[in-house]
């Protein structure tokens, strides 16, 4: 079972992930698209993400609007697999 970041960990890691914060002891962050389509296509490409690296994220999507939050449920808090799959979505989106 994988291990929940401490604190200071936390911290560091979400450094290190653009765009991404800390809240109620989950990594989140929200994109706005153009419209509805452009979210739809965005949280496509995050399923095949999510797919391919075995974890799967909390989706929000209203309109044009997505909300990813991510926690490790099993370890209880944010873990390296959060970490991964965020800077996974991150080069998704800048690239």
């Amino acid at each position: 079972m994988p291990r929940a970041f401490t604190n200071d960990e936390l911290r560091e890691a979400v450094a290190e992930l653009a765009g991404w914060q800390v809240k109620d002891g989950r990594l989140v962050r929200e994109w706005k698209f153009a419209d509805f389509s452009h979210a739809f296509a965005f949280l496509a490409r995050v399923a095949l993400l999510a797919e391919k690296h075995g974890h799967h994220p909390e989706i929000y999507n209203s309109y044009a609007t997505v909300r990813l939050e991510l926690v490790s449920h099993d370890a209880g808090g944010v873990t390296e697999r959060d970490v991964e799959l965020a800077t996974a979505v991150t080069e998704l989106q800048s690239g």
